[in-house]
């Protein structure tokens, strides 16, 4: 799915009550390296696409850069590099989900953005022995679906940095 990279998210709770005390997670699909992952639909407030990044001299690999988000600078950070994955060979255009954290602004760079999903709490799933540690460090919940299983990303994990003094 193509989404206009000037996009703009209403806003929009995480989760419904489905009527037996149980609910129901809402979250956008972002493709990494072929593979789907769920990102919460409340932290998520626009989807746009990245002009031009400024370098941060001396900060994480997983930081890419800044970024302008209409006049404000935020930090761009790398889903490819906190899941460990190999960057791509020359991106075409880089697309980023616009997310606030703990009062920061920060431009998740993804690959693709799909769809919203609805997940009902029967297809939670425990999280697969294979993810790996650090896999596993940046996943909330496992959902099954019908083509496979899709990682409820932790949006504290993705964007905590260790503090170095």
């Amino acid at each position: 799915m193509r989404i206009d990279p000037t996009h703009r998210l209403a806003p929009a709770a995480e989760s419904a009550n489905t009527g037996a005390g149980k609910t129901q997670v809402h979250c956008f699909i972002v493709f990494v390296g072929g593979e789907p992952f769920g990102l919460p639909v409340d932290s998520v407030q626009t989807i746009f696409g990245i002009e031009a990044v400024t370098p941060v001299p001396l900060g994480p690999r997983e930081i890419i850069g800044l970024v302008n988000l209409r006049g404000k600078i935020v930090t761009a950070v790398s889903l490819r590099r906190r899941l460990n994955l190999p960057d791509r060979e020359a991106a075409r255009s880089t697309l980023a989900v616009g997310m606030d954290y703990r009062g920061e602004n920060f431009a998740l760079v993804v690959d693709e953005v799909g769809d919203v999903l609805h997940l009902e709490p029967e297809t939670q799933i425990l999280l697969p022995p294979h993810l790996g540690e650090r896999r596993a460090k940046f996943t909330k919940a496992a959902y099954r679906l019908e083509n496979g299983i899709l990682s409820l990303l932790d949006v504290g994990a993705i964007f905590e940095f260790p503090r170095h003094i």
